[in-house]
């Protein structure tokens, strides 16, 4: 199965052996505009210290004015996330960004790439990402488009109007989840997961239609939870992993040199998105419970939150829901191959296997 992956990877070009060859500069020759449509929102610091330095400003900048990056966010363009893999398939978006778990609806083998409960640490969730971009571009190619980039946003954990000290008292509450394994995941902890899109969550929160809800840490306060909640758990139920796609037709049309700044310029973004995934997870905690002096990243929570720490029972609980319901849940959906595949390259990083 490695050599598979590793000749997969080779076969694909895929973000890594084209960034070295990159050109410095380009020669003259005829502009290229590149539509690119990425995150959700345009006050998210994913897209304000990561896609806008480096693809519109860096890439223009790079080629000597030759490649124009049109950038824009799911919110100026009046989109939900869940029609990327159509706009770029289509040619209306060359480039686009959304959750693995929002494409999945497309390509449902993206939803066991970030399973709640399968990454306890952004360190396993990066190599999990890793070893399955090869595989789920199989898939993704079919529909004309491929992965180039797979990024987390921080770390979803749990928000709450009402005090609570560990999963189990989460049983009874209504909580806002997304993504068929949070569904799962949230359901056989006796909770009620209610399905309400991310704009709409703080009035939810507010006039008590839901009690709890579950995001990034940062992206619940950028979102200004916290004056609507009271508690707030530091445990990663999943990452919202994430992925910038290509069409391929235009992908391959490209001049060559051309095409490897723009894959140069997606490396930066990769490693830059996995060093904000990891730095925000914190960041969002911090500035949630009022820790002015960690809070660099988002902005201080008026209101303090009180941190729920992670306790021995749940994380074991995170890990039985995930290998007894998730993960059959997951296959169930997908079919039996899936099942394979996450045998096959998911289970020796992550340690649990479909079917025991």
């Amino acid at each position: 199965m490695k050599k598979m992956l590793l000749g997969a990877v080779a076969a694909l070009g895929l973000i890594g052996t084209a960034s070295a060859q990159a050109p410095a500069t380009l020669p003259p020759g005829p502009k290229v505009t590149v539509v690119a449509v990425t995150q959700p929102l345009p006050t998210q610091p994913q897209f304000t210290r990561v896609d806008v330095p480096v693809l519109r400003e860096g890439l223009a900048q790079r080629s000597g004015g030759r490649i124009e990056v049109q950038l824009s966010t799911h919110a100026e363009r009046n989109l939900s996330g869940t029609e990327l893999v159509r706009l770029v398939r289509s040619g209306q978006a060359d480039i686009g960004a959304s959750t693995l778990s929002t494409l999945s609806g497309d390509v449902p083998i993206l939803d066991g790439v970030d399973l709640a409960g399968l990454a306890p640490d952004i360190g396993m969730a990066k190599r999990i990402a890793e070893a399955m971009l090869p595989v789920v571009n199989r898939d993704l190619e079919r529909f004309g488009a491929r992965l180039m980039v797979i990024y987390p946003f921080p770390a979803q954990v749990v928000y709450c109007r009402a005090p609570f000290t560990s999963l189990a008292d989460l049983r009874g509450r209504k909580v806002r989840t997304f993504g068929n394994s949070l569904v799962d995941f949230f359901t056989a902890l006796g909770a009620q997961p209610v399905s309400i899109g991310f704009p709409e969550v703080y009035s939810a929160l507010e006039r008590g239609v839901v009690d709890c809800a579950i995001t990034g840490t940062g992206s619940g306060v950028a979102a200004r939870w916290p004056e609507v909640t009271s508690h707030i758990s530091n445990l990663p139920v999943s990452w919202a992993l994430a992925g910038y796609m290509v069409n391929l037709a235009w992908w391959n049309r490209l001049d060559p040199q051309v095409r490897a700044m723009i894959e140069s310029a997606l490396g930066e973004v990769n490693e830059k998105q996995w060093e904000l995934g990891g730095a925000a997870t914190r960041d969002g905690l911090d500035c949630a419970i009022g820790n002015a002096a960690a809070c660099r990243i988002h902005t201080l929570s008026p209101r303090p939150m009180t941190e729920v720490p992670a306790t021995a029972a749940d994380q074991a609980a995170l890990r039985e829901i995930l290998e007894k319901t998730v993960l059959p849940g997951f296959v169930r959906r997908c079919g039996a191959r899936c099942g394979e595949v996450f045998n096959q390259v998911i289970a020796p990083i992550a340690g649990v296997r479909f079917g025991g």
